[in-house]
């Protein structure tokens, strides 16, 4: 099994009506691949994954204290993904904001983590880690009006998995901070994009080491209309960062979106299956 099926099951998808972008880095060996992947689309989600590389960053420097009480900002709420919206409390701690964050992606503990560190900081961490296009334009709103930003994050599929492999390696500027990221994306609760086909365990507390034969996932989905996306990292016998994003026009309708996912689901079978192999050239 090698890197190149993964780049040939992305490709099988350049007939259908949506741009596919794919990326993969053997965390291990530096080896990488991809299709369409420097194309700057909406990424959804998966770019909350730099907000919380930003703020684990800010944790492992002491400027952050992840049991520091924060409390929600009459602005934060919005619906959509999450729990915060649907629930009485309205004090939370630093960490449980990221962590609800990573886990149900929920839109209200982005924002107030946005409130606290901003969309600048996390530029200039993109810039530091060369992440090329990746960007969070904006907060996550219920409704984007002519005056806001048309999405809330765009970037390219190798910006994403270079996010991932930065995580996996340790070199998220420092080991402390990556460890942090990638508990968080450990807890996500969504696998129904790239790990959906793959024979996976989720819960074992084996992790970031599996035993022998067993793959674990770390990953941040997202979904907006017209974008389903999935970056993370498969952890077998090899390490391999990845990111998926497909994009489309809503316009196309249902089949177009069931089609999308297929194919995730399909190049995250064929990454599973190079992660799972001992020694794959």
């Amino acid at each position: 099994m090698t890197l190149a099926r993964v780049a040939a099951a992305a490709r099988s998808a350049a007939a259908l009506p949506f741009v596919l972008g794919v990326a993969a880095i053997d965390v291990d060996d530096g080896r990488a691949i991809g299709v369409d992947d420097t194309v700057v689309l909406p990424v959804a989600s998966t770019a909350k994954l730099l907000l919380l590389a930003e703020v684990a960053r800010r944790i492992d420097a002491g400027e952050l204290d992840p049991a520091a009480p924060v409390e929600l900002d009459p602005a934060d709420p919005v619906h959509g993904t999450g729990l915060l919206v649907r629930l009485g409390r309205t004090g939370w701690t630093l960490g449980d904001l990221a962590l609800l964050t990573a886990a149900v992606s929920d839109n209200t503990a982005t924002n107030a983590l946005l409130r606290l560190v901003g969309t600048e900081s996390t530029g200039r961490l993109a810039r530091r880690l060369a992440l090329g296009e990746l960007t969070v334009h904006d907060r996550v709103r219920d409704h984007r009006g002519p005056g806001d930003p048309p999405v809330f994050a765009t970037g390219t599929a190798r910006a994403l998995a270079e996010l991932a492999a930065h995580t996996a390696r340790g070199t998220l500027v420092t080991p402390g901070a990556s460890r942090l990221l990638l508990g968080w994306m450990r807890a996500n609760t969504d696998h129904g994009l790239a790990p959906a086909l793959a024979v996976h365990d989720p819960y074992t507390e084996d992790f970031p080491v599996p035993p022998p034969g067993v793959l674990l996932v770390a990953n941040k989905t997202g979904t907006d209309p017209g974008v389903r996306a999935d970056t993370g990292v498969f952890i077998g016998a090899r390490r391999v960062a990845y990111a998926i994003v497909a994009h489309w026009d809503t316009a196309l309708g249902e089949s177009t979106e069931r089609a999308a996912v297929h194919a995730i689901r399909d190049v995250g079978r064929t990454l599973a299956e190079y992660a799972a192999t001992p020694g794959a050239p």
